[in-house]
């Protein structure tokens, strides 16, 4: 070898952002428990905030929202330009918690960007207070998973923290988010 021959600690990993953009799927709870303590005017208030930095971020964006019996994609994807409050103020709550739905309908949602954009990255926050019986499959189509834990107050049932175990993914309170 010569003097000087590539070695390896010559080589540095550089961190680069993903040429391919970024996604950020919001699965919102607007269940009867969400109602409690004000916990879904709180994710409300923390969404235009995420909407926010995705927007200054040029990331695209998109919103489910499950509650009743189903789920529905009420933004995106696509570069929140427009984003505020005002499209919040329509989104109510009551009823069940068909997390498994609100999980499904995003995977589909992730699963058709992953074949328009194979490059880009995805990212999956599910911001609930995790009260239901439901046992959601993790989404194949997606990079990282946070769980933003709105459970509080009284009898915990832990299913937050034990779904972000299950699915490897990070779990964080409203305070920590916004810390």
């Amino acid at each position: 070898m010569r003097d000087g021959a590539l070695r390896a600690e010559h080589l540095r990993f550089m961190h680069e952002a993903p040429r391919g953009g970024v996604l950020h799927c919001f699965v919102l709870d607007c269940s009867g428990s969400m109602l409690t303590g004000q916990r879904l005017a709180l994710a409300k208030g923390l969404l235009v905030a995420l909407f926010d930095r995705a927007s200054a971020a040029r990331a695209e964006a998109a919103l489910v929202c499950f509650g009743g019996v189903g789920a529905d994609v009420r933004f995106g994807p696509a570069v929140p330009r427009w984003w505020n409050e005002r499209w919040l103020s329509p989104v109510g709550g009551g009823g069940g918690t068909p997390l498994a739905a609100g999980v499904r309908r995003a995977s589909q949602l992730l699963a058709h960007s992953a074949r328009r954009k194979p490059a880009q990255q995805r990212w999956l926050w599910i911001l609930t207070d995790g009260h239901t019986r439901d046992t959601p499959v993790r989404p194949l189509d997606v990079d990282e998973v946070v769980f933003v834990d709105f459970e509080r107050e009284g009898l915990r049932l832990g299913r937050c923290e034990a779904l972000a175990d299950a699915w490897g993914a990070r779990r964080l309170t409203p305070d920590e988010l916004m810390g």
